[in-house]
């Protein structure tokens, strides 16, 4: 279930302690004040006159807990009746396996806590982190279990656990209180992203630390790094130096960056776009530029019938496959601009004639792409790495279809010859959510972009709209994999480093939520504002 009210105040409840104790001196011993039992009786005359033993007195009673006010909120808590924690100096944080020892170090140091490591003894105040191994278990799901002043929080994997601890820092966090009882939590969706465009905007690494730490906080768990476009190349490289621009990344910044993310069990996604949006990589190799049938070079687009223009990508795919460690890569495939024209096989013919000698007589400029396509799929996959594309970089109507491991990641429908989300999903695919319409946050705004509000998100959007603002039938739910917001620096110098942080807090914060749980958030957007406002 969704977020309940707000807690009680721990100072309120010893107020109430305090006014109590001040009553029953004044009133004598003959009246008291009874605690509450577990079903809100008391122990009280009537408990003597049967001979049950008295209730001591006075004591203090607590209401019902109420769930903890977090972001992403929290789906289900067991309430009880307690004081909760807080944390104090002298609490330890103990794991039960050392494994979890980077967890347990990081939320010790959040919270002012001492890192007691793997310890069999139990004392007042310990936060004990644990991991149960359960095979049917959601790896990101956690319990978190407030009782007899102490914490536990135990999951069926490092992720689960670490969910738990920003949960319990969210709880805690200026003064507040980790409610008595126990929360059961789990993502609904297993992709919740943040894409961040490096290539048009150069972003220096201290800044791209700093969202990893609020991704983390907020249980995002990827990050993507488009670096190559037609303005620049901005990773360091050592198969082609020749493509990387003045402003960029060092290979050691990337490792400290991609080391900090996994800290907090987050896939940093690498994109290398093509056969488009090369214009980087073209500026150093011009004689890969695709040129039309009067020989004028089209901007940004590689020549997919030479065969070293699939070598260079190849060789920066194969280098940055190592250098991103994580599952996944993102492939582009997008506006490739020989298919933007109204007869791509008149127009290019050079790529018609090389489609035609590898696909036969009906072969086409979107069968050839497409073959490109599985080319780099293939190159990434033999690093075990899941390949994703663009949407508009899957055409109808060819007699070469992508391959099936290729995730769609859909971002428009504004495209030639667009498609419904629904196409690709009855065909089986699988989709993680760009939707343009509201994830975008494009420096500038040029064209028809604007940029998102946190409150149209939270209030409006949900995993299931893919495209424009109309979700699709329930029974793809499955097919859809997550989502991602997104940043693009089509107007570089619009904002500054700091202005884009502060643009997409509230954004990130909406976005999150409605990954984690699609449904209609209990909070109202002003009371989610508040709390994302305390929270930062």
């Amino acid at each position: 279930m969704s977020q309940h009210g707000r807690r009680t105040p721990a100072n309120k409840v010893r107020q109430r302690a305090v006014i109590a104790g001040t009553v029953v001196a004044a009133l004598g011993v003959g009246v008291g004040l009874w605690a509450t039992d577990g079903d809100g009786g008391t122990g009280g005359p009537a408990a003597r006159a049967s001979g049950e033993a008295a209730a001591p007195s006075p004591s203090r009673s607590y209401p019902l807990s109420e769930a903890p006010r977090t972001i992403p909120a929290v789906r289900e808590h067991t309430p009880a009746r307690g004081p909760g924690w807080q944390p104090e100096k002298d609490h330890r944080v103990v794991v039960a396996d050392a494994s979890l020892a980077d967890e347990g170090r990081l939320i010790a140091g959040e919270l002012g806590l001492t890192y007691a490591g793997e310890k069999d003894d139990e004392r007042a105040g310990d936060l004990l982190l644990d991991v149960k191994e359960d095979k049917g278990a959601d790896p990101e799901s956690y319990t978190m279990t407030v009782r007899d002043g102490r914490v536990t929080v135990t999951g069926p994997a490092e992720a689960g656990v670490y969910y738990g601890t920003r949960t319990l820092k969210q709880a805690v966090d200026g003064g507040g209180t980790a409610p008595e009882g126990e929360v059961k939590d789990e993502p609904a969706k297993e992709r919740r992203g943040f894409m961040l465009d490096i290539a048009r905007k150069h972003y220096d690494a201290d800044w791209i630390k700093d969202r990893i730490r609020e991704l983390g906080d907020l249980k995002f768990n990827e990050l993507g790094l488009h670096f190559s476009d037609d303005q620049a190349f901005r990773i360091e490289s050592d198969s082609h130096p020749e493509v990387v621009s003045g402003d960029h990344l060092t290979k050691a910044e990337v490792k400290e960056i991609v080391d900090l993310a996994a800290s907090r069990h987050i896939t940093v996604v690498p994109e290398i776009d093509s056969p488009g949006h090369l214009g980087a990589v073209i500026a150093a190799h011009p004689d890969l530029q695709l040129r039309n049938a009067q020989g004028t070079p089209t901007r940004g687009a590689i020549d997919i019938s030479d065969p070293e223009a699939g070598e260079i990508v190849d060789d920066l795919l194969d280098e940055y496959a190592d250098l991103f460690p994580g599952s996944q890569f993102h492939l582009g495939a997008d506006e490739y601009q020989a298919l933007v024209v109204s007869d791509p096989e008149a127009s290019y013919p050079d790529l018609a004639a090389a489609a035609r000698k590898a696909y036969g007589s009906g072969g086409t400029v979107a069968d050839l792409t497409t073959g490109w396509l599985n080319d780099r799929a293939k190159t990434v996959m033999a690093h075990d790495r899941t390949p994703r594309a663009w949407n508009d970089g899957f055409f109808k109507d060819t007699s070469v279809e992508p391959l099936k491991e290729i995730k769609v990641a859909y971002w428009t429908g504004k495209e030639i010859g667009a498609r419904q989300p629904v196409e690709y999903l009855r065909a089986g695919r699988e989709v993680i959510n760009y939707n343009d319409e509201f994830l975008y946050y494009v420096l500038g705004e040029p064209q028809t972009f604007v940029y998102p509000t946190g409150e149209r998100i939270y209030e409006q959007w949900t995993p299931r709209v893919i495209r424009g603002t109309t979700p699709v039938d329930a029974e793809y739910d499955d097919q859809i994999l997550g989502g991602s917001f997104a940043v693009w620096g089509d107007i570089p110098s619009a904002q500054t480093q700091a202005q884009v942080a502060d643009g997409i807090r509230l954004p990130l914060a909406a976005t999150v939520q409605k990954l984690w749980d699609p449904d209609k958030p209990e909070l109202s957007w002003t009371d989610f504002k508040a709390l994302a406002n305390r929270l930062d």
